[in-house]
């Protein structure tokens, strides 16, 4: 019953994406870009489940189930950095998306200032196809790990396999506009599960005061503390807690520089309409964090043994103990989506960097944008089928290069600061080696996310090395307020 409920949810999931093709016209702005004509609504929808996918439902909530109450800085520091980011760069990139009429992320940043960074762009653009296969391949990896934590017996493999070829038919269908679709479709009824779940998971524990009474006890009477027991760089309490939150505040930052998720943005039908967006995209946010965080300690609760399960199986094995094979079928289609919903952003994106920013002449033929999705996707599906490795630390590394690579670039960019192309040049570079070097050469990442340094020295470095944007260009410019 669980597999019959899966396919036929997967298949609804997958009908709403091929039937966005009725909507296409083939050409590379409608196929990248949704021809810039996304409601806000469905801007706002798509892009937090292309954000949360399986970070959220595999990597998060097993990290709140090993780690405890603490783990809730994590997701407060996430949304208030991913907010004050979105204050002064959603907008203005958008802006520069219809001023510049480019098709890519990379695009888009080499010429805000109506004079192309090529050397830059075919940079970004060979370290966005990188990263962002690597991702892509992490997502595919997740779906498939919650396939393997069900189905007993199952091969993940054919898991990984099916997420690449329902990927791969309605991208080509529709672009970027199927994977918006598919996206809202995914975050309704994921809500509606995890809701579900929690309700029902709760009165068998005989609500809050039965669940957190046996909690209260594990780890040695630490799961439930709110502050981290072990920050490895700094000291534990109130100290150690504001530089967790700060780094994981970066960490949410950090959405500006991840082109499969601002390209949401960059599709939205007009500028005017962000605030609308912001106010679907954080309001399912919210709540999907605070299940999150609610169905991470409800795991531990029926789960009580951590050394049992991988971790970052937690959700769907509480879910096969508690619902209905008809809700589990749901929750785990859900899961498979949510993890495709990102990675069909992630094969987007970076068909979009080969065919319009590798290449010597941009490819403008619908069959060549195709092929080039068909390519990526082989890719990332053969990453995945190399190793199943964990999803938390695959997506946090590929998300946290791609941050320090491009948010400190594009933030001064929205701070009215100009570049020349060497700078801009530096600033990506040196923010990679930063956020390596802090990861690999000294190892702190476990006290503070490496995003932090990655992102901040650069921006400072790049106001010193940047000129202030004249009154008579700010003036002049069509993307200034």
């Amino acid at each position: 019953m669980i597999i019959a409920s899966f396919v036929v949810i997967l298949i609804i999931f997958l009908g709403v994406g091929l039937a966005s093709a009725r909507k296409s016209t083939g050409e590379r702005n409608d196929y990248y870009m949704a021809g810039q004509s996304v409601s806000p609504w469905l801007a706002g929808l798509s892009a937090v489940a292309t954000n949360n996918s399986g970070y959220l439902f595999i990597g998060v909530i097993g990290y709140g189930y090993a780690t405890g109450l603490s783990a809730v800085w994590l997701m407060f520091g996430w949304i208030v950095g991913d907010y004050i980011g979105s204050l002064f760069i959603h907008r203005q990139l958008r802006k520069a998306t219809g001023v510049t009429k480019q098709a890519s992320f990379a695009s888009v940043l080499s010429n805000w200032h109506g004079e192309d960074f090529s050397i830059w762009r075919r940079m970004a653009a060979v370290i966005m196809v990188i990263l962002l296969v690597v991702y892509g391949a992490a997502q595919i990896t997740a779906g498939a790990k919650a396939l393997d934590g069900v189905f007993e017996g199952f091969d993940w493999r054919i898991g990984a396999i099916g997420s690449a070829v329902i990927i791969l038919a309605y991208s080509i269908a529709g672009g970027i506009r199927a994977s918006i679709w598919t996206d809202a479709v995914q975050s309704i009824s994921m809500l509606v599960a995890l809701f579900a779940l929690f309700f029902v998971g709760l009165s068998g524990a005989g609500g809050f005061d039965g669940m957190l009474g046996q909690l209260s006890a594990m780890d040695d009477g630490t799961y439930l503390n709110l502050f981290p027991e072990n920050n490895e760089l700094l000291m534990t309490g109130v100290l150690g807690i504001v530089f967790f939150v700060l780094g994981w505040l970066f960490a949410g930052f950090s959405v500006v520089g991840q082109p499969h998720i601002m390209v949401r943005f960059m599709a939205l039908d007009d500028e005017k309409n962000m605030q609308r967006t912001r106010a679907w995209y954080y309001g399912f946010f919210v709540v999907f964090y605070l299940l999150a965080a609610g169905l991470s300690l409800m795991a531990r609760f029926y789960m009580p043994d951590a050394g049992d399960i991988d971790v970052e199986l937690a959700l769907p094995r509480m879910a096969e103990e508690l619902l209905p094979d008809v809700m589990v079928g749901l929750i785990l289609a859900g899961i498979f989506a949510a993890t495709m919903s990102t990675a069909d952003s992630v094969v987007l994106s970076c068909s979009a960097a080969i065919t319009h920013d590798l290449t010597p002449e941009r490819l403008e033929h619908p069959l060549m944008l195709k092929a080039a999705t068909a390519v990526v996707t082989l890719a990332a599906l053969g990453i995945a089928l190399l190793d199943n490795q964990s999803v938390f630390t695959l997506v946090i590394l590929s998300w946290s290069t791609l941050a320090v690579a491009f948010a400190p670039l594009l933030t001064l960019y929205c701070l009215n600061r100009r570049v020349t192309e060497p700078v801009a040049i530096g600033l990506m570079l040196g923010g990679i080696a930063i956020a390596l070097f802090w990861r690999y050469g000294l190892g702190w990442q476990g006290g503070v996310y490496e995003g932090l340094p990655g992102i901040l020295i650069p921006i400072v470095i790049g106001w010193f090395l940047s000129r202030p944007a004249t009154r008579a260009e700010l003036k002049a410019s069509p993307m200034t307020d």
